[in-house]
């Protein structure tokens, strides 16, 4: 998103702003500053790596939030194609956080679920901030299932800071929605692959992501509870944020070494939202990689496994 900048990025784009300037200098007065030009790139360049190679978890929850990063309707267009949007749960409303339909990852067809975040404040209010209702988890169980009725593989694109906890929600049901789309995604027939696209916030991510291959972006973060509520309910104190991402190990680093994913997918340099191109052939590739792996197998053998996946999480010791 033009404009918005994150503290630790400001000294890189500086210096590739000047790098512009330069070449604007260069192009108008018709001046030799190839050399300077180079040296600032080769700057750049040296900045980047150190900067990114050093990232804090909570550095990485605020590029995993940055407002320009690709949405899931970003990937759908970028990543698939013939996609046609489906609505409604069939009981209550169509809830636009969730978005899903049908569609193909290079030729193949697939029902697609992601939860959609809004770029101005209009799109924001309209998808709730990507905080879905007990209608959007029914909805994406609804897609799934027809999934399954056509034996079509399922994609689910995580990014939301949570379920809504508004009073509505609760009276609709909202932990019986997750709580049924956790049950019916360990035992859906055909292959589920999950990408964690951006936030993955609680229960709210995990209603969408029981899959056979649970895929996570570089700069993405999966926990239980935002930094800022866990320094909250730790410390009574918000602004300890930074501590309690480094404690949770929310980074697809820390997860991909505890078991919790399958596979860290790259970004780009400096992430997703410097260019959506690029992530999306990225994202692209590991999707086909990871549905190539999945599709010969027979559907017992996918549940079992699946079954075996989730279990495995998590060490237990007795007392």
């Amino acid at each position: 998103m033009p404009g918005y900048t994150l503290d630790f990025e400001r000294p890189i784009l500086e210096l590739q702003g000047k790098i512009q300037e330069l070449k604007q200098l260069a192009q108008d007065e018709r001046a030799d500053l190839g050399s300077e030009i180079a040296r600032l790139e080769r700057k750049v360049s040296r900045l980047q790596d150190e900067v990114f190679a050093n990232l804090t978890a909570w550095q990485r929850a605020q590029i995993a939030r940055h407002p320009g990063r690709p949405y899931s309707l970003d990937y759908i267009r970028l990543t698939l194609t013939d996609f046609v949007e489906l609505h409604g749960d069939r009981g209550f409303a169509d809830d636009r956080a969730i978005v899903g339909g049908l569609a193909r990852l290079d030729g193949m067809p697939l029902v697609v679920i992601g939860q959609q975040k809004g770029r101005d404040t209009k799109e924001k209010l309209a998808r709730n901030f990507a905080m879905a209702h007990p209608e959007g988890y029914r909805k994406a169980l609804r897609l799934m299932r027809l999934a399954e009725k056509f034996r079509w593989p399922v994609l689910t694109l995580v990014d939301t800071p949570g379920a809504y906890p508004g009073l509505g929600a609760e009276e609709r049901g909202q932990a019986e929605a997750i709580a049924r789309n956790l049950l019916e995604m360990s035992r859906l027939r055909v292959p589920v692959v999950v990408a964690i696209v951006g936030e993955g916030g609680s229960g709210g991510a995990l209603g969408l992501a029981v899959g056979d291959r649970v895929l996570m972006l570089e700069y993405a973060i999966y926990s239980v509870i935002s930094p800022e509520g866990c320094a909250s309910i730790l410390w009574r104190d918000p602004a300890k944020a930074p501590e309690a991402a480094a404690a949770m190990r929310i980074t697809a680093h820390d997860l991909h070494r505890l078991g919790v994913i399958d596979r860290v997918v790259p970004e780009p340099v400096g992430g997703a939202h410097r260019n959506h191109q690029e992530m999306a052939v990225i994202l692209k590739a590991a999707l086909i990689e990871a549905f190539g792996e999945l599709r010969p197998v027979p559907a017992d053998r996918l549940v079992e496994r699946r079954y075996e996946k989730f279990r495995r999480i998590g060490v237990f010791e007795g007392g």
